[in-house]
């Protein structure tokens, strides 16, 4: 993926070669990449099909850094009080948040189906789902009924995920869709927690959200550009890597 992120196309003989793995295994990959519509197969290769700021499908980017959204998760919990109302987003690093609280007593409102699940059984956990539409593949919630909902409650905390983040461009999302539903949730938040793994700070996606000072605190993980952390914590925002 980072290699289709720096060029349109990619080679099996050049991406077995970098990786030190077999041009087998590299189809293998490529070929389940082609399963989820994020590159067409060439011959000795691939082509990617994603747009230019087009997010890559939740299948793959549950993959992509997990080492460092499990140690987010663990923070974003440490961060939480018992009893306290949250609003969880959609994203790959809320899921792993949502499985790091199954075991806490807590109101929670997710904005994913796939956290929903992973908390229906959770024995203390008071589970409040949204309505609204539900999109395909990344099965959020988004929509006038879902933003409704966020504004007729009031959270401690709304713990926020991103496509990109940065001290000038602030908080953005590549779905235009989820701007208004994260909106809604930041305006909702008596305090605001942005959640997203260093990779989000090379990238700004095409839906503003919020400016970065709108921000509590942010979690992230210690690869975090040093500039980026310096401009945050003069913004104001608490920054917290791990």
């Amino acid at each position: 993926m980072s290699a289709l992120r720096a060029d349109d196309s990619v080679s099996v003989a050049e991406l077995a070669l970098r990786h030190a793995v077999s041009e087998m295994t590299i189809r293998r990959d490529l070929d389940e990449l082609a399963q989820q519509g994020v590159v067409r197969r060439v011959r000795g290769g691939a082509v990617s099909l994603l747009l230019r700021g087009e997010e890559p499908p939740f299948g793959v980017r549950e993959h992509e850094s997990v080492d460092a959204k499990r140690r987010i998760a663990a923070e974003v919990a440490a961060l939480l009080a018992d009893g306290e109302a949250v609003l969880l987003d959609s994203g790959t690093t809320s899921l792993e948040i949502a499985r790091v609280l199954r075991d806490r007593r807590l109101t929670v409102l997710p904005l994913s189906l796939r956290s929903a699940h992973e908390l229906s059984t959770a024995p203390r956990i008071r589970l409040v789902l949204p309505g609204g539409e539900v999109s395909p593949g990344e099965l959020n919630f988004t929509g006038p009924l879902t933003e409704g909902t966020i504004r007729s409650l009031r959270f401690d905390t709304a713990v926020i995920g991103c496509c990109g983040l940065s001290a000038e461009h602030g908080l953005t999302t590549h779905d235009l869709a989820e701007v208004a539903v994260k909106q809604a949730a930041i305006a909702s938040a008596r305090r605001v927690v942005a959640a997203a793994d260093s990779g989000k700070f090379t990238r700004t996606a095409f839906g503003a959200v919020c400016p970065a000072d709108r921000l509590d605190v942010v979690v992230t993980d210690t690869a975090l550009p040093p500039s980026e952390h310096d401009a945050l914590t003069a913004a104001g925002v608490t920054v917290r890597t791990v």
